[in-house]
């Protein structure tokens, strides 16, 4: 195709990986306008990926084409001008950009992990008064997070869960949407469509219902996953024996070891199935063991 886009008057806009985005951008360029329609869930019943895996190939395939479509010439902020309101505009922009969120995502998963073991404070110490706009805001966001999911019908469990995947998906389908596109841009890789299989079989499903994770497939996202979850674990183990050995207080580098910790909790289904499972939806030795070496090369450089 020559061009990225196809320039269909009519029907769905294809070419690309989150058609229905762009054509509903389209129509509502063209004057149309949205109304907040919130129909009984009986009526809308669908099929959704019931793997780790499944799950972060789609997300990957929709912040691919989000920032595809950014980076088009049907960006919100060029081809919305004039046409939608700037607040709609913007809006699209967060969704659009969800690729890039990755590069955030990983900094706060690594750096301040590994910060630890050499000691350097990257926050301000938690009985300062700088520390105050930290706190805040992680727990007011949090309780707003955790309130709207349980309005909405969710329990704290669920919420929980829904923080895990917004870690996973953030760490490694943004990061692979947005190299994609990096490599789309350079000419090295074309946009391929992937289609997420849904069917599952008996025993896929019953750990799905049980809300066991699936790792047997090995996957460069399970290489990564496997590998900050070692990293923030071999970081927190080091920081308590440090601290332990010297007799040093915690103070400093307070904000840093909450961080680590929840990390290490979030991670809880990795531990799981790197160690403690025994079915065959654990974790394939092989990408425990690869992993383990990448965090302890990581490790071993941060406290040169």
């Amino acid at each position: 195709m020559k061009q990225v886009f196809s320039e269909l008057q009519m029907g769905l806009k294809y070419g690309c990986p989150v058609e229905d985005l762009l054509t509903g951008f389209a129509i509502q360029c063209r004057g149309w306008r949205s109304i907040y329609f919130n129909p009984e869930w009986k009526g809308f019943l669908g099929v959704a990926p019931t793997t780790l895996l499944r799950s972060l190939v789609q997300h990957k395939r929709w912040t691919e084409g989000h920032l595809q479509i950014f980076l088009s010439q049907y960006c919100p902020l060029l081809y919305g001008h004039g046409k939608i309101p700037l607040k709609l505009q913007l809006l699209y922009c967060v969704y659009l950009l969800r690729a890039a969120n990755c590069l955030a995502s990983l900094y706060y998963v690594t750096i301040p992990s590994l910060c630890l073991l050499r000691g350097i404070s990257l926050f301000p110490k938690a009985s300062s008064q700088w520390s105050f706009p930290f706190i805040y805001t992680i727990m007011a966001t949090s309780a707003y997070s955790a309130g709207e999911f349980v309005w909405c019908g969710g329990t704290l469990r669920g919420w929980w869960n829904d923080q895990r995947m917004w870690v996973y998906q953030r760490t490694t389908s943004y990061f692979f949407g947005f190299l994609d596109n990096i490599l789309r841009l350079l000419g090295i890789t074309k946009s391929v469509f992937v289609i997420t299989a849904k069917v599952a079989d008996h025993d896929v499903l019953k750990r799905y219902e049980q809300e066991l994770m699936e790792f047997s497939a090995p996957s460069p996202m399970f290489t990564i996953l496997t590998t900050l979850a070692w990293l923030n674990a071999l970081s927190f183990i080091g920081v308590l024996l440090k601290l332990a050995m010297h007799g040093e207080t915690p103070d400093q580098l307070a904000m840093q070891i909450i961080l680590c910790s929840l990390l290490v909790c979030v991670n809880q289904p990795l531990y799981e199935g790197m160690f403690f499972r025994k079915d065959k939806a654990r974790m394939p030795t092989l990408v425990t063991y690869k992993s383990a070496v990448f965090a302890l090369v990581a490790c071993s450089l941060a406290c040169v």
